[in-house]
């Protein structure tokens, strides 16, 4: 008996499907897991490349800005050496956070964010 694909096969995985960004470094695209009214912390699944619920937040407080994803970017050795006192990245794509002067509300919206300021500590 033939089963059906997962539906996942016919979506870009926000991992390694979408494009990194229309003009990079300046300008990336941000894959948005977190919005600031998520009261949920959420994380990319790799195999399916939905969003999976992940634990509540663990403070009071909302998330202050967008946080997501670059797609086709990952966190391995040459990241973990730009931060002090780690040996490795965690394996992940690069964590991104968007300040926006509008309300977005939506995750898993894909953004053009101009990148104002790369943080490594």
């Amino acid at each position: 008996m033939n089963f059906p694909q997962p539906f996942y096969r016919w979506r870009p995985h926000p991992w390694h499907g979408l494009e990194v960004g229309p003009d990079v470094p300046e300008v990336v695209h941000a894959y948005i897991e977190i919005t600031p009214t998520d009261s949920m912390k959420y994380e990319l699944d790799k195999v399916t490349g939905y969003l999976r619920v992940d634990r509540p937040q663990k403070t009071s407080s909302l998330p202050l800005t967008l946080y997501g994803i670059i797609p086709r970017t990952y966190c391995g050795h040459r990241v973990g050496s730009l931060m002090k006192g780690a040996i490795n990245g965690d394996g992940d794509p690069l964590d991104i956070c968007v300040v926006s002067e509008r309300p977005i509300n939506q995750s898993e919206v894909i953004l053009n964010a101009r990148v104002v300021r790369a943080v490594y500590r």
